[in-house]
């Protein structure tokens, strides 16, 4: 059974940081180019960070550009978001996604909320 599960979401201040973890299974994630997504209420969902299989080429969207760092470790077949200097506007809930071919897969999302 193919599974990507998030954890590490939950309330910060900002200007605190979090990070993010994305577990999976059932699958090959090796192979796998993943990345983060987020979904604000009453917005879109929007890509946040993109890491290649080999963790050698990052993207990231120009909002958390600086604060925000996608990795992976192979090993764990596990996916991190560290996320530092969090502000409100990145309240949302962030997913993990992974697509290779016709192979597409989202996680469940965690909510990440920014408040003081």
């Amino acid at each position: 059974q193919v599974q990507l599960v998030e954890s590490g979401g939950g309330l910060v201040q900002p200007g605190g940081s979090l990070r993010l973890s994305c577990a999976a299974s059932g699958f090959t994630a090796s192979r796998y180019p993943m990345s983060w997504y987020r979904q604000a209420p009453g917005k879109e969902r929007e890509l946040v960070a993109s890491i290649t299989t080999a963790g050698s080429s990052t993207y990231y969207a120009d909002s958390v550009k600086g604060r925000f760092t996608i990795s992976r470790d192979n090993a764990k077949n596990t996916v991190y978001l560290q996320m530092n200097n969090l502000k409100p506007e990145d309240t949302a809930v962030y997913y993990c996604y992974a697509v290779r071919g016709n192979n597409v897969y989202w996680g469940q999302g965690t909510q990440v909320t920014v408040s003081s």
